[in-house]
C-alpha cells in the first residue's frame, strides 16, 4: 500500500529500473510517437500516483482534488491502451509487456514482480465476489486467466492461455491448460 510519498518513491524507483522509461530528447521523441514502452511505463507511474493520491484523500480537500485528476488521467490512460487495472491490487514490480486485454478486479491481491504478458485477466467467476490472491514472482503468459477465490503460491509460471480455477499452493509450479493443472514443479 502506498501511503506515504516515501512508499511512492520507492514503487517508482523499483519499477524504473524494469522499463527503462527514456529521458531528455528520448522521452519527448517517445511521448509524440507514443511508443509502446514508454506508455506502458507511464500507466504504471499513474497507477501509483494515483494510488498515493487514493490513500490520501481524505487528508484535506487538496489531495481530495488531486485523487480525482489521477483518477481521470488513469482512465483515459487505461482507455487508449485497452486495460482496466487497479494498482492497489499489486505490490511493487509489476512488469506489463503487452497492454491489450487486461483486466484486473480491484479487490484482487497480487504479490510483489507480477508479470503480466497481455490479454490476462485476474478477477471473479460472475457466480460470486471471490477474487484470486496471488504470491511474489507470478508470470502470467499471454491470455492466461485466473478466476475466482483462488490461491497461487510464490514463484509459480501460469502458460499461454491457460485458465486457472483452483488453487496452486506448490511454489514453483507449471500450471497449463483449461483447466490449469501442474505440469510441473520445482520442488
Amino acid at each position: 500500500m502506498i501511503a506515504t510519498k516515501e512508499d511512492l518513491q520507492k514503487y517508482l524507483h523499483i519499477e524504473n529500473g524494469l522499463y527503462h522509461p527514456p529521458t531528455g530528447i528520448k522521452k519527448i521523441i517517445y511521448s509524440f510517437r507514443n511508443d509502446n514502452n514508454y506508455l506502458r511505463w507511464k500507466l504504471v507511474k499513474q497507477l501509483r500516483v494515483q494510488e498515493y493520491c487514493f490513500n490520501n484523500r481524505n487528508r484535506n480537500i487538496l489531495f481530495r482534488l488531486k485523487f480525482e485528476i489521477e483518477t481521470r488521467k488513469l482512465n483515459k490512460l487505461e482507455l487508449k491502451l485497452g486495460i482496466e487495472i487497479n494498482g492497489a491490487s499489486f505490490q511493487e514490480g509489476l512488469m506489463i509487456y503487452h497492454t491489450n486485454g487486461i483486466v484486473v478486479n480491484g479487490d484482487a491481491r497480487i504479490g510483489k514482480n507480477c508479470k503480466l504478458h497481455g490479454s490476462n485477466v485476474i478477477g471473479n467467476m460472475g457466480t460470486d465476489l471471490g477474487v484470486p490472491t496471488i504470491g511474489d514472482n507470478v508470470r502470467l503468459g499471454a491470455g492466461a486467466k485466473v478466476l475466482g477465490n483462488v490461491r497461487i503460491a510464490d514463484n509459480v509460471k501460469i502458460g499461454a492461455g491457460a485458465v486457472v480455477l483452483h488453487d496452486c499452493l506448490e511454489e514453483g509450479a507449471l500450471l497449463i491448460g483449461i483447466p490449469a493443472e501442474i505440469h510441473r514443479s520445482n520442488k
